[in-house]
């Protein structure tokens, strides 16, 4: 794979002390589609973007972004851009004079501060100490300074924390046009609406292990859910027809059943032998979240207690 604009991780393990933040952890991050990083909070998904950037050293396993081993590349902006942490700004200077700092460092010239700036929105605070930037305003920093070297490859940490609705629109926008242009974006959100509607593949993680790595499309569709909804003028008649060990119908006092226990097939098999007209039968597609919750279910690391 080496030269491909792909992101390789192979066996990556980090330990501190003898805590295993990420455990023998394998995937490949593609180019032309957005891929979302997700996982419960301790799951290993900053440690790992952390090693990917090169900030932190694996205790055992590699990363490589494309074909390289990032701390050794010679224009290292043009092969990662990278968000960890929004706040690692110099409070003290201007939104544009953090970029230009930046581009110095990296032979990038002003005309390229000046298009970030616009990209991200910042035109008119551009001037404004960036200490006194509100989160969301934070965030279009760093997704500039991300974007900086026109790298091949994104990676973005909560890129949507603290941005308005019209900030997530944007960000949704931008991650799919980088992926249009066939870079390889890679980004981590807690935000699961989002992520459906942003992301094609999806690397889920749970206490430091690969738990899928698959198309949002296949990952949602092989959640049950257990429950098929039901329209039919006599849901009396149908109710009767399923009763049954194990089904469970419920009604909203309308011509719309939810029956669990039983299959979208059976159901309708059940109403034709009792001659009851279904005018609608549609399985419970699960949400991303609902997916999300069901294979994380054991790894998750704090467990909230119920409201008395």
């Amino acid at each position: 794979m080496r030269g491909r604009i792909v992101i390789e991780i192979d066996g990556l393990t980090k330990r501190y002390g003898d805590k295993t933040a990420v455990d023998e952890l394998s995937f490949v991050v593609e180019p032309g589609v957005v891929t979302g990083f997700l996982g419960p909070n301790g799951a290993g998904k900053s440690t790992t973007m952390r090693m990917i950037a090169g900030l932190d050293r694996p205790t055992s396993g590699t990363v490589r972004v494309n074909g390289k081993h990032y701390p050794h590349c010679a224009a290292p902006m043009a092969e990662l851009g990278i968000l960890l942490d929004a706040r690692s700004v110099h409070p003290g200077l201007s939104a544009r004079n953090n970029l230009l700092a930046l581009a110095r460092t990296a032979g990038i010239g002003r005309r390229r501060v000046d298009q970030v700036i616009e990209l991200a929105g910042l035109a008119d605070v551009a001037g404004t100490r960036s200490g006194g930037f509100s989160l969301g305003m934070g965030q279009r920093l760093g997704v500039a300074a991300a974007l900086l070297g026109q790298p091949q490859t994104v990676v973005l940490d909560e890129p949507v924390n603290g941005l308005d609705p019209d900030g997530v629109r944007w960000i949704r926008l931008l991650l799919k046009s980088l992926a249009d242009e066939g870079r390889t974006v890679f980004v981590s959100s807690h935000l699961m609406s989002e992520m459906a509607q942003t992301a094609t593949r999806l690397v889920i993680v749970g206490r430091g292990k690969l738990i899928a790595e698959t198309s949002v499309e296949d990952f949602i569709g092989r959640a049950a859910v257990g429950d098929v909804l039901v329209r039919t003028p006599e849901p009396t008649g149908l109710g009767e027809a399923l009763a049954g060990p194990g089904v469970t119908v419920t009604s909203d006092g309308t011509d719309v059943l939810r029956v669990s226990g039983v299959t979208a097939e059976q159901i309708g098999t059940a109403a034709c032998r009792a001659h009851v007209p279904v005018f609608e039968l549609t399985p419970n597609r699960a949400s991303l979240e609902e997916a999300f919750m069901q294979v994380t279910q054991d790894s998750l690391e704090y467990h909230a207690g119920v409201a008395r």
